[in-house]
């Protein structure tokens, strides 16, 4: 339980913050589709090494930035949008991946590849989350302008020459590695789950860039911490009841966020009514 928390800290403090980029991006489907594309290269790693999380890792990274590759350039030389692109080929992804693990007929290790065992991280999963954090904050704060600034206005940050492109293609790095960070612990169909609602969560309740990222990790810290604790007394897997809390703080979140909740928006609106009279 003390590495599996560790864990959920690693992954909280890198994977929350890459979220909120997303959502504010309007990339958030992409992320979704990034996780199921590990799962071809987490599989074929897996049928060379068995469950090497090396192995795994490096297939999972590859097959990721392969599938981002291949559907920016379909986006360029085609009329598609980079979205459909991107869903067209994370659903091929996902068939292939789970048509290669389930090759061995090992059902188990197939649930341990979908939805991974926070329980059952070692070492080597909890140094490799650990470097990946470490990676994701430096890198996060290296980036921080440009990455605003072509999320909010990529035609200036062209006109500028601000190398808009190579920012986008390192930004998706660190979203495959966080993805492959997470998935030892959540497993490729959940991974992503850490790291886009918590991001969704705290656009209701905090404004500006820092205050967003700061909220959403420490959304992601809390829900991790109570689905640990939730999964151990009531002896359900520890991963989806993770991904359960977080997504029961975004309901909560959608009624009485703080900054555009309904609750909150509504009351707003009935004090300004009553101010004018």
């Amino acid at each position: 339980m003390r590495t599996a928390l560790a864990a959920v800290v690693f992954l909280s403090f890198s994977a929350a913050p890459v979220g909120v980029f997303l959502v504010m991006r309007r990339m958030s489907l992409i992320g979704d589709a990034l996780s199921h594309a590990v799962l071809p290269g987490a599989a074929i790693g897996y049928m060379a090494a068995g469950l090497s999380l090396p192995a795994m890792g490096i297939g999972g990274f590859a097959a990721g930035m392969l599938m981002a590759l291949l559907a920016g350039l379909a986006s360029r030389f085609t009329d598609l949008k980079e979205d459909a692109n991107f869903a067209a080929f994370y659903l091929s992804s996902l068939a292939i991946g789970v048509t290669l693990v389930s090759i061995g007929k090992n059902n188990v290790e197939l649930l341990h590849l979908l939805f991974g065992s926070v329980l059952a991280v070692d070492d080597t999963s909890l140094r490799l989350m650990g470097a990946v954090a470490a990676v994701t904050v430096s890198a996060l704060a290296v980036m921080f302008r440009p990455l605003m600034l072509e999320s909010i206005d990529p035609l200036f940050l062209r006109a500028v020459n601000g190398r808009g492109g190579v920012w986008h293609v390192a930004f998706l790095v660190l979203v495959v590695m966080n993805l492959v960070a997470g998935f030892q612990a959540l497993g490729t169909l959940m991974s992503v789950g850490l790291m886009m609602l918590p991001a969704i969560a705290a656009r209701l309740w905090a404004y500006g860039m820092g205050a967003l990222m700061a909220v959403a990790a420490l959304i992601a810290l809390v829900c991790g911490w109570a689905g640990l604790l939730f999964s151990y007394y009531v002896d359900i897997p520890s991963g989806p009841a993770i991904i359960l809390f977080c997504g029961a703080f975004y309901a909560f979140s959608i009624f009485f966020g703080a900054r555009s909740g309904i609750v909150v928006r509504r009351w707003k609106h009935r004090h300004k009514k009553l101010k004018a009279a």
